[in-house]
């Protein structure tokens, strides 16, 4: 019988490799990004075109590499970080298995240009599919160009699998945010079709999370400072005021590399306890450095997760470290039963000098003497009214006459007219829906009766108003006397922009919009100044997957997440005419059958049902 297991060829196997390492453009983002640091540069671009699905380029000017570098970096397991198996526990950089190049390579278009410092040429490489197209000496600056076209050219199943260019955009800003945050000494910059969406200078890490996260950040950050023997922890939490409902804004780094971990993130959300809302996410960017031998990061291709070897200690050290920062900085509240909160100083005097008491010494005051001094405070009030007092009759001069002419003049009654709606008719109306535990409206109905959870149904009329509004393009608008400003990231900026004409459809109106904020002169009707900003919030929350490509999934999204966050709450107390107002307007929908997320929104009960109930 012949022997049925063969070695893959390289093709092959690269292209096996490709499907771990690169899932999209972001992926590729990731490693040359990655790449472009351990060569220790100072200056990163990155330069995406169709979401990295034509163009994905980053330029550096780090080391560079030599002619015979520059060809074996592609070659399968090929890597300049490693050279014994104890190698992999000691690692101090990003890359080390040396599969990222060559599984690029099996799937793409790859132009790299590189050069040496010392080096009069450099060399410019052409690879498509693993196949070397050209490879000769050119007149190059120092660093590198790796340029990557064509993503998935030979693989249409994969090419089909990429979602829409919103989202890949999104995965991409997320690879170069996590780089970019870890390394705050270097100077990135990223471009997307030739627009400039980030330009992040030279400085610390606060800074640099400002720079990210747009400049109202600064205020939500609170520093955590720990350093032990296991761990040194460095880097910031969010105050959990500014907490929100999704997890973009969490990042831990483990010798400036971003990991993934589940266990450890339980640890921050065990220190927020009692701090945050149901469902609320707090912010947190936090740097671990611990030493390479006690963790393994060679347990997953895109090594985001690794393996701690005492996770016990450092989940306690974490908790204590964040509740320690919010007890300190006075975001958690402290109980003290010792301290006289009248002694607290207040706030519209804790920066304003001391005044010095003066003394006011009346020299010709006497007490002895029977005539009042005109000096003291007593005496003057004493002279005032006695040298008023023989002219007090002056006051009353005239009075008599004048009222008797007010007692002629008479005052027509307003008359009283009838209310709009008869006192004697609202008691002798029969009340026609009840509110039960703030969640269910009963109405009675010939069969039986209607039972309507109120949220569902103020979910189903919300969704079909906006959904009209946007539709026929009438809303109303209501006109703000100060105009709001709202802060937001350059990511969710970017998806404002995208949705801006959805949203002034239904009513909103924007000024400007800029890098990290925006400013609205005008809301809907139906949502209150207060609540624009969390409406915003949540809409974003909702499509951080992405935007659907057509206009009317996207109008339906938007009114599905609107409705949601403007609908009633459970517990919330409705007066008679709300319930009967909320009742009609759920029964003139086009589907009240169901809220916008296809859940029922009421049930109906007979008498028999009833009957059958009490029959047991």
């Amino acid at each position: 019988m012949s022997s049925i297991i063969q070695l893959l060829p390289d093709h092959v196997a690269n292209q096996i490799a490709a499907g771990e390492v690169v899932q999209r453009p972001a992926s590729v983002v990731k490693e040359l990004l990655e790449n472009a640091v351990d060569a220790k540069a100072t200056d990163i671009k990155l330069i995406i075109k169709d979401a990295g699905k034509s163009l994905v380029q980053v330029i550096d000017n780090g080391v560079g590499m030599s002619v015979t570098d520059s060809r074996l970096c592609f070659e399968r397991h090929a890597t300049s970080k490693i050279r014994h198996a104890e190698d992999l526990f000691s690692l101090h950089t990003k890359g080390f298995r040396g599969e990222a190049l060559a599984s690029i390579a099996a799937i793409a278009h790859v132009e790299m240009k590189t050069k040496q410092d010392q080096e009069e040429l450099g060399t410019h490489i052409i690879i498509e599919g693993s196949k070397l197209i050209s490879q000769e000496p050119a007149v190059l600056p120092k660093g590198t160009s790796f340029a990557v076209k064509n993503l998935f050219f030979n693989i249409p199943a994969r090419r089909n699998f990429l979602k829409s260019e919103t989202v890949e955009q999104r995965h991409i800003v997320d690879e170069f945010q996590r780089v970019a945050m870890a390394h705050p000494n270097i100077h990135f910059a990223m471009y997307h079709n030739g627009s400039e969406m980030f330009n992040l200078p030279i400085s610390n890490f606060r800074q640099r999370i400002v720079n990210i996260f747009s400049g109202k950040t600064n205020e939500k950050l609170v520093p955590v400072n720990e350093e032990t023997e296991i761990v040194i922890l460095d880097g910031f939490i969010g105050k959990p005021e500014f907490s929100k409902k999704n997890r973009g804004e969490q990042f831990f780094f483990v010798n400036n590399r971003f990991i993934k971990s589940g266990y450890l993130h339980h640890a921050v959300m065990s220190a927020y306890e009692g701090l945050l809302k149901d469902g609320a996410q707090p912010s947190y960017f936090l740097c671990l450095d611990v030493p390479p031998h006690t963790i393994d990061i060679n347990i997953h291709p895109t090594k985001t997760e690794i393996k701690f070897d005492d996770e016990h200690a450092l989940y306690a050290i974490l908790r204590s470290a964040i509740k320690h920062s919010l007890g300190q900085f006075n975001v958690a509240p402290v109980l003290d039963f010792d301290r006289d909160p009248n002694l607290d100083t207040p706030y519209q005097y804790q920066n304003k000098e001391a005044e010095y008491p003066t003394i006011a010494v009346n020299s010709d005051f006497n007490p002895f003497s029977t005539e009042p001094s005109r000096g003291s405070f007593s005496s003057s009030s004493q002279y005032r009214k006695q040298e008023l007092k023989p002219n007090w009759e002056s006051l009353y001069v005239g009075l008599k006459q004048a009222g008797q002419e007010l007692a002629e003049i008479t005052f027509e009654n307003d008359a009283v007219t009838s209310s709009l709606f008869e006192e004697a008719d609202i008691d002798q109306e029969v009340k026609r829906t009840y509110q039960i535990h703030k969640k269910y409206i009963v109405s009675p109905i010939k069969s039986g009766m209607v039972i309507i959870n109120q949220k569902r149904a103020h979910e189903r009329v919300l969704y079909e108003e906006f959904l009209t509004n946007m539709t026929v393009k009438q809303a109303s608008s209501q006109q703000l006397l100060f105009p709001l400003e709202l802060y937001f990231s350059s990511s969710e900026i970017h998806l404002i922009t995208e949705l801006k004409l959805s949203l002034e459809n239904l009513g909103f109106i924007f000024d400007t919009i800029n890098d990290n904020s925006i400013i609205v002169s005008g809301l809907p009707v139906t949502i209150s100044e207060s609540r624009a900003s969390i409406v915003l919030d949540d809409l974003l929350t909702d499509l951080q997957d992405g935007i659907p490509d057509s206009s009317f999934s996207q109008n339906d999204m938007i009114a599905k997440s609107m409705s949601k966050s403007l609908a009633i709450k459970t517990g919330t107390y409705l007066t008679e005419r709300e319930q009967e107002n909320l009742v009609h307007n759920l029964f003139a929908c086009k589907e009240p059958n169901v809220s916008p997320f296809q859940k029922p929104t009421f049930i109906t009960m007979s008498v028999e049902d009833l009957d059958k109930k009490f029959a047991l």
